[in-house]
């Protein structure tokens, strides 16, 4: 019956509002919000020399709150609701559409807890490198990086792309996305690692299955973050952009590609309108890059021993099957979907929230 179901749902997500009853609570949340709202309602606020930061977290605690307050207010009223109209099949069908909203709501807010590293509110890069095996690697790279502007556009981020390399006959060699918004390297950053594509090849005119690989790199832009470099560690390269950039493309050497020396860590960008721009994000992205490198170096020394997850060719994170079945599985969580056209036009959050709480 219906209303055995949306009692067992109900039931189902209860803890979940527990654990965020009892974060809202130990995280005294409620005293922070009221004690900013105070704070930014002083007639002098706009002096203050951190007006940014502070108006910055309360909106994010009042967006919080919000939250806080639907689930725990809906989970109650739905509880009553159900007991109310346990006889009124029409009415109990309006309660199961609130309920799956509430569903929705609560995971949405363990999202948010999940993503507590200072960094996931942070923009971040997202490099795309096909794997040896040519053309069909390079289609793979292309699949992939179709799949993460999707998921951008599902998930309200904003997504450019600052630089491709086009494959010898198809696809890509290798691309550079950045991407802005709320918790933008909290959401992506489960995607690093390397990931495996198996299908019967649309280049293989025996129609023979292939395995093609991928590798995935995110890194979080740390803008507040003071990186030194020495001018002379840098190789500074130009050329000509490769794909569609505007009018200078193929005319002009505005494509930058940098190289530090002492990492041999390698940036370029070539999709700016002028030299001096991509030169620019070239160097956020290296100073990113170095960054994250010095703090995993750091993380090393603290936490010897501990797993790492690099990029490694014999490391799959992930596997996508499109012959002779249908599957994407996630080997870390082992978390798996026969919907591999979705999963390939951007429904990731499921494996991302399978990683977060692993």
């Amino acid at each position: 019956m219906l209303i055995d179901e949306l009692k067992e749902r109900l039931k189902q997500i209860q803890p979940d509002i527990e654990t965020i009853e009892n974060y809202w609570r130990n995280a005294k949340s409620e005293e922070r919000f009221q004690e900013l709202e105070a704070e930014t309602q002083q007639e002098e606020f706009w002096k203050h020399q951190r007006q940014a930061d502070i108006s910055r977290e309360l909106q994010r605690l009042k967006e919080q709150r919000e939250q806080y307050q639907y689930i725990v207010s809906a989970a109650k009223e739905l509880d009553e609701l159900i007991d109310l109209f346990s006889d009124d099949e029409s009415e109990l069908r309006k309660v199961e559409t609130e309920l799956t909203a509430l569903v929705r709501a609560v995971a949405a807010f363990k999202i948010a807890l999940l993503l507590s590293d200072p960094r996931s509110d942070t923009n971040c890069f997202v490099s795309i490198n096909a794997g040896a095996g040519g053309t069909e690697s390079q289609d793979w790279a292309e699949m992939l990086l179709r799949m993460y502007v999707r998921f951008c556009e599902r998930v309200k981020l904003k997504v450019s792309i600052i630089d491709d390399q086009p494959g010898d006959e198809a696809g890509i060699k290798s691309a550079t996305l950045f991407v802005r918004g709320d918790n933008a390297y909290g959401l992506l950053k489960s995607e690093q690692g390397v990931h495996r594509l198996v299908r019967i090849s649309p280049y293989d005119a025996s129609k023979r299955r292939h395995t093609s690989f991928a590798a995935v790199s995110v890194t979080p832009e740390m803008p507040d973050v003071e990186v030194t470099i020495n001018p002379d560690d840098l190789r500074i390269d130009t050329y000509r952009s490769s794909g569609a950039g505007g009018q200078h493309v193929n005319v002009t050497d505005s494509a930058v590609r940098i190289t530090h020396i002492p990492s041999g860590i390698v940036v370029q960008c070539q999709n700016e309108r002028s030299q001096m721009q991509n030169k620019e994000t070239a160097m956020r992205m290296l100073r990113a890059k170095l960054a994250q490198k010095a703090e995993e170096e750091r993380e090393a020394e603290l936490r010897a021993g501990n797993e790492k997850r690099k990029i490694e060719w014999g490391s799959q994170i992930r596997s996508y099957v499109l012959h002779p079945y249908k599957m994407v599985k996630d080997h870390r969580t082992d978390h798996e979907s026969p919907l591999t056209d979705t999963v390939l036009d951007g429904d990731l959050m499921p494996f991302i929230e399978a990683y977060l709480v692993s």
